[in-house]
């Protein structure tokens, strides 16, 4: 929890977030204190520094600034250095710590948005569960110019970004399409949106081709969630579709994965856990902006009953697709909810997915691969990955890729050639809508084994800010 304060504490831990102008540490500290700190910071190597003694709780102080002049990069520097300064306030057993320094408040939010996504820890099934928790509680920001609202934003959006780690980190064994569902349903209307589970009965009579070739091979049944936040103030009539795949585990199918690719695939429904938590948290926010969410959900599993390869399947919106490889499945669930968003009238679609090992493999864990048709839109999108450092890396979107989905069979096959296989993914959902289209790949950076300063290992989240920040912008400014 972020907290605000007008009054430095007593008894809290400090982490001060100071600037490069040494003249102001004579107005913020002691001599004594001004001066040890002045001697420090003349160690260039160095931007974190451990001030500890006997009688005074324990200060960290970092300077974000010290090599870059971009703003956002300092931001980014403040998370990472938040993330550094953890272990020493959990070493210590401090439960509240007070973020207090010389720089802005968007330095501090930052500040206390890397100590505290940090601090995050997936406990539930430890049978101890208590000491495995985070022992940091509070963080509280001193800051005469901070808003309650601002820390308001800042908690709701972190608490998305958690909710989203929490759903990653699941077993399959819990997280079936059905409990999955259930649960975003739950956080949709907490949030106060509007929500729809469609059971297999309803995506049967929808014709979802794509959607239940995938289930076909699993006992469990699929479902297909729809969140709509639709305010009276929004300022888009037609709304931004979001759509996010759920595949709570994928064994490959009949194109089996080789063990080392299927140990971590039950993070393969990132996708819809990060466009519910976007949604979830515009919601709370009572953003003014029109947003739907679709998530279609089910697992990928082998039977005497799994969709094979050359299996053709004849999806929502009547096309027909041969199926090259049943590890593709993916795009086929995706493909269905993209159609079945042109009932929405979209203004813009952008679908999230870990999808292929391609975009992983092209640019790793470090950001998202991003390509689409609404280039204006996608622009924005991608300014904004770089306030919040998310960072989209964009691919080429030519029609060239599209080529290598033709089928001798059908309207096109699942799968492109073996080289730009991000690209030929999106180019084949692309064929789904008619609406101004982004796709985005986050294979590479929404799990990682390891983990990455304030990403903690597991599910990191990744995507949620990025699409909060480009929706507050839509109800800032309008599309």
């Amino acid at each position: 929890m972020i907290c605000l304060q007008k009054k430095e504490g007593k008894d809290r831990a400090k982490l001060w977030v100071l600037s490069e102008n040494k003249s102001n540490l004579t107005k913020i500290f002691s001599k004594t204190k001004a001066q040890w700190i002045e001697n420090h910071l003349t160690d260039n190597e160095k931007d974190i520094f451990v001030f500890n003694t006997i009688n005074a709780p324990l200060e960290i102080f970092i300077r974000p600034n010290r090599k870059d002049s971009i703003l956002e990069k300092q931001l980014e520097n403040c998370r990472i250095l938040a993330s550094k300064a953890l272990p020493y306030f959990e070493n210590e057993n401090c439960k509240e710590v007070e973020i207090i320094g010389d720089l802005g408040k968007k330095h501090f939010l930052a500040t206390a948005e890397g100590l505290s996504l940090s601090a995050y820890r997936f406990t539930k099934y430890f049978t101890d569960s208590d000491e495995k928790k985070a022992k940091l509680q509070k963080i509280f920001i001193l800051s005469e110019d901070l808003s309650e609202e601002e820390i308001e934003t800042q908690n709701i959006v972190v608490d998305a970004v958690k909710k989203v780690r929490d759903w990653v980190n699941e077993p399959a064994s819990y997280l079936t399409a059905t409990s999955f569902a259930r649960e975003m349903a739950e956080f949709a209307r907490q949030a106060g949106a509007s929500v729809e589970i469609m059971n297999r009965k309803k995506i049967e009579a929808l014709k979802m081709g794509g959607l239940l070739a995938v289930n076909q091979g699993s006992e469990d049944p699929p479902t297909f969630t729809v969140i709509e936040w639709n305010p009276k103030n929004a300022v888009n009539k037609k709304p931004v579709v979001l759509v996010g795949k759920g595949v709570t585990f994928d064994t490959g199918g009949s194109n089996l994965k080789p063990e080392r690719y299927m140990d971590e695939m039950k993070t393969d429904m990132a996708g819809a856990a990060t466009v519910t938590a976007a949604i979830c948290a515009v919601a709370k926010s009572n953003l003014p902006v029109y947003v739907v969410a679709l998530m279609p959900a089910t697992d990928n599993r082998i039977s005497n009953h799994s969709f094979l390869p050359s299996d053709v399947i004849t999806m929502h919106n009547g096309k027909t697709v041969e199926v090259a490889n049943t590890d593709a499945e993916g795009r086929l669930i995706l493909a269905d909810a993209i159609s079945y968003a042109a009932r929405f009238n979209p203004i813009l679609i952008i679908d999230l997915a870990t999808l292929t090992g391609a975009a992983a493999r092209a640019i790793g864990k470090y950001g998202i691969v991003g390509m689409g048709n609404a280039q204006k839109e996608l622009n924005e999108l991608i300014k904004c990955s770089f306030e919040v450092y998310e960072r989209i890396a964009e691919f080429p979107f030519w029609d060239d890729y599209a080529k290598e989905l033709k089928s001798d069979i059908a309207d096109m096959k699942n799968l492109g050639g073996a080289e730009g296989g991000a690209i030929s993914a999106g180019k084949f959902l692309e064929k789904f809508t008619n609406a101004p289209y982004i796709h985005l790949d986050i294979a590479g950076c929404a799990y990682l084994s390891k983990p990455n300063d304030w990403k903690t290992a597991g599910g990191t989240g990744t995507g949620v800010r990025l699409l909060y920040r480009f929706l507050e912008k839509i109800g800032k400014m309008g599309m």
